[in-house]
Parts: structure tokens; sequence; C-alpha cells
């Protein structure tokens, strides 16, 4: 997977997933904003759409190709072990941090292994429905959204949030008054939330 590592000075490492049409470089702000001393891999999907970047298929907006979304969940979390030995780095102190497309893609991998620890989802939406969740105790989860987001409603915030707990997963849930862009005030929630599994 086309990636770029940023050698940190802690054990962590945050795993950067963009949103459509996005690069490998436009979280790492946001990486850096949380933690100024974690590692950082920061993936760019190579899924192309209409000329932009994306982790995934989908059929139309907000209906995603399950098949390839399947696909490419498996090949992400066989990078990550891939990637842990080829950069020396803890796998199971990676942080998946992922906007829209990207926060789809780690609660692909939620819904079907309980591969992290701790992982940040902004605005995500639900990514399986047909899936019955892996035992989830242990995992925690934070996740941010937009009250007035036309992408991804309320809605589908709650039912995501209400799936992971019910399969043991500690959840927190943020919401901003906008719609589906990124704010401070959610940046600052997510900083306070991963400082407890910063190592």
């Amino acid at each position: 997977m086309i990636h770029q590592f940023i050698q940190g000075t802690k054990d962590t490492t945050l795993v950067l997933l963009h949103g459509t049409g996005g690069t490998e470089q436009d979280l790492i702000p946001l990486a850096k904003e949380l933690s100024t001393e974690a590692n950082i891999l920061t993936l760019r999907g190579d899924v192309i759409e209409n000329g932009m970047s994306r982790f995934f298929r989908r059929h139309a907006e907000g209906v995603l190709d399950l098949e390839d979304l399947k696909k490419q969940t498996e090949r992400f979390l066989h990078f990550l072990d891939e990637a842990a030995t080829t950069y020396g780095i803890d796998r199971d102190k990676m942080i998946p941090l992922g906007y829209s497309n990207g926060a789809n893609l780690i609660g692909s991998a939620l819904y079907r292994h309980p591969a992290f620890t701790a992982s940040l989802l902004f605005h995500p939406m639900v990514p399986d429905r047909s899936l019955t969740l892996p035992d989830l105790s242990g995992t925690n989860v934070f996740i941010s959204a937009g009250e007035r987001d036309p992408i991804c409603p309320k809605t589908e915030t709650e039912e995501l949030t209400s799936t992971l707990r019910n399969a043991g997963a500690d959840v927190e849930l943020f919401y901003h008054s906008g719609g589906h862009e990124l704010r401070m005030e959610e940046v600052e929630a997510a900083r306070t939330w991963i400082a407890a599994y910063l190592d």
C-alpha cells in the first residue's frame, strides 16, 4: 500500500487513513496535534474514483461495495502486520485514525476482528450491516461526528456506536454542531481521549 512512515520517540504508532480525494499527507497535522512523539504510518488509498483516492469502492454516495470493502479490509490488516516487521514497530500499539472513507475502513476492520486496542473514527458510517461482530471487550473507540452531517446522518452514527458497544467495545462519542467537516473541538476531544493509550 502507498504509505509514508515517520519515526517518533514513543512505542505507539498512529496509522492515518484519509477521506475521499485525500492523500497520505492530509492527516499528519491532525496526528501531530494528538501526539508530537508517536510514530506515524500514513496511507494513501489506491482505489481511484473519478480521479479521487479512496480505500475501497462504492456503488454510489453512501452505498458501499461490501465485497470490495471486505477485500480491502483484509489487505489493510495484512499490510499492518508487514509494516510492523518492516519498521520494527509494535503491531499491538498501532492506533488507527481515519476520517470519512478512512474511518469506514477502520470500522470494517473492527466489525470483523478485535484488531486494535484503540481507534479513532472521525465521521464514520456503519460499514456492513450483514456482519455479526466479534467480542470487542478491551477495544476502545473514539467516534466524532457532526450533528448536521449530510453524508453521515446522526442516526448512522448512533447505530454504529450502539453496535460497537453491544459487542463489548468502550466507545466515546463526540458531536460538534456542524456537518462533515473536521473541527478543532473534536480534535481537542480526541487529544484528551487518546492520552491514556499513548506509550
